[in-house]
């Protein structure tokens, strides 16, 4: 029987809450009915869980008001994709109904928890039935009925569960993308799996993490060693045209005496480096002897780890103030892609700051708003390009005293439309009306395979099988590629284009991409064609029609 929950006992409940979503992350993976990883639930809301885990090993127990805004802070920044981010804001109202308490009974709790899906709601645009809200909402309204004549908090975490599992099995009824797919909704599983971990640290019981998933979380602990202990401060990486003719191995010898973690490769056009130094300039030099610079690229690691440092401390002490904005350029972008191609293109117009990721990692809050505070602007506009990434991104714009504008772009070529309708001499206002019109003016079509099998839009599609969207819809699927590139080619031809860009994805095929190119052409004569080597993840084309 559990009549209370202080800090310390709350503190076990996040930690075992953090294990069970991890331990079941797979499983509520595949629960997702989009057939191609888009960073699944199970990951996002378990590395939104981690996030807070990791945050409370720093903290000491206290008031039950206080961890929890502990816990509610980390989440913030901590949250991935819609679930993590939603999951963030049922505990930031949950916390902010129980500020300055000591401890929880069962009335004080059951009605945190309705307080927290009353942030989730109000935070949503258009909240969705069938959804984590839905769930969350009737499992707190069971534990609000059961506080007034229940004392043992216990027995109010059971109930919750039992109207969850109840409003859990009826999501595929509510919700007509679930019912079309025949399963449950992802989130809110995994959000009663949360409240399992919560309810089992009650009753004294340890969740353990699952031995073949624990480390998928795991990163270096930079606090603790001293920035003083970087012996080499400039991660330096450069390539160089072959063209002197010099031996690469005399290269390597020369960066044996002036860095470490150093990495030579070398083919018949190109030596590529990656090494730490305290001389790029000496080093670059000496390249210089070899060929012509093709790509450079230097990075204080003094600074990047000062800046992991004393933001774990911000996480660890909510309460301490942000980091004050610079005054420099007037604007800035920051933008979210993957693929060294892309990201050079995002870098060419404009975008002074990349985040890696949006499709099968979504970024963190936290993510975004490092690159937000390391913007030298006082404005910064965010482009997520992923519908996934938007929510996260929104998080920032109360976490900084910077002005934040997040352009709400679900795809890479929405993201470079926006880029470019830039105008610098404009005022910010006017940017923001252009870069939407911008992003919305553009349309979208993705080439990329099927990595489980599933019901989407109506469509049963195969683990394995081609598949075309066009605007997130699919036009084709099936074992035959040449088939699905003439569907979308037609798919394409709907909105008349005249210029089309192609950016091949890291397992592209050079014969593929010219079939693609002829058969658009084929269909929309006149048409302009560019093909760019995007090299992204997942997505074999991303095609931009304008």
């Amino acid at each position: 029987m559990t009549r209370d929950i202080t800090g310390e006992l709350f503190k076990k409940m996040i930690v075992n809450a953090a294990a069970a979503i991890d331990n079941q992350k797979n499983e509520i993976n595949d629960l997702n009915v989009f057939p191609v990883p888009d960073g699944d639930t199970g990951t996002n809301m378990s590395l939104t869980m981690g996030a807070a885990e990791k945050a409370l090993a720093a903290v000491s127990s206290g008031a039950l008001g206080y961890v929890a805004d502990a816990t509610a802070s980390a989440l913030l920044r901590g949250a991935r994709g819609n679930s993590g981010v939603i999951l963030s804001l049922l505990f930031r109202g949950f916390a902010r109904r129980l500020k300055d308490v000591d401890s929880a009974d069962s009335e004080t709790f059951a009605y945190a928890l309705c307080a927290g899906v009353d942030s989730a709601y109000k935070a949503v645009m258009k909240p969705a039935e069938g959804t984590i809200l839905t769930v969350s909402r009737l499992s707190a309204g069971a534990a609000a009925t059961a506080s007034e004549t229940e004392d043992d908090v216990e027995i109010i975490l059971e109930q919750a569960l039992a109207a969850g599992y109840i409003a859990l099995d009826d999501t595929i009824n509510q919700n007509p993308v679930l019912k079309k797919a025949g399963v449950i909704d992802a989130g809110a599983k995994g959000y009663l799996y949360i409240l399992e971990g919560m309810l089992k640290a009650m009753r004294g019981e340890e969740v353990a993490k699952s031995a073949s998933i624990t480390g998928t979380n795991e990163k270096a602990d930079f606090t603790q060693f001293a920035t003083e202990d970087i012996t080499f401060t400039y991660c330096t990486e450069f390539m160089v045209s072959r063209a002197s003719g010099k031996d690469p191995n005399d290269l390597r010898k020369f960066l044996d005496g002036r860095g470490d973690s150093i990495v030579l490769v070398d083919d018949d056009t190109v030596i590529k480096v990656h090494v730490h130094t305290n001389d790029p300039g000496d080093v670059l030099t000496e390249a210089l002897t070899y060929g012509p610079l093709l790509s450079t690229k230097i990075e204080n690691m003094r600074e990047q780890h000062s800046e992991v440092v004393i933001s774990a401390a911000e996480i660890a002490s909510p309460a301490q103030g942000q980091q004050e904005p610079v005054d420099a350029a007037e604007f800035g972008v920051v933008a979210v892609c993957a693929g060294a191609g892309i990201v050079e293109v995002f870098h060419d117009l404009g975008a002074g700051n990349i985040i890696t990721g949006g499709q099968t990692m979504n970024p963190s809050t936290e993510d975004i708003l490092k690159k937000i505070n390391a913007t030298p602007s006082n404005v910064v506009f965010v482009l997520p390009n992923n519908k996934n990434v938007i929510m996260a991104a929104e998080q920032c714009v109360s976490l900084t005293s910077k002005r934040v504008i997040v352009i709400p772009t679900k795809s890479i070529p929405q993201g470079v439309s926006a880029l470019l309708a830039i105008d610098g001499s404009e005022s910010v206002e006017d940017m923001i009306v252009k870069m939407n019109e911008a992003a919305q003016s553009v349309h979208t079509a993705l080439i990329t395979t099927a990595s489980r099998s599933s019901v989407f839009d109506g469509i049963k599609i195969k683990k394995g099988a081609h598949l075309a969207l066009v605007e997130d819809t699919i036009t084709a699927s099936g074992k035959d590629a040449e088939a699905v590139i003439d569907s979308l080619a037609v798919a394409l031809s709907g909105f008349s284009p005249k210029f089309i860009t192609l950016f091949t994805g890291e397992d592209a095929r050079e014969a593929e991409t010219a079939l693609l190119a002829n058969r658009i052409t084929s269909v929309s004569p006149g048409v302009e064609i560019t093909v760019i080597n995007g090299g992204q993840p997942v997505y074999r084309y991303i095609i931009s029609a304008e």
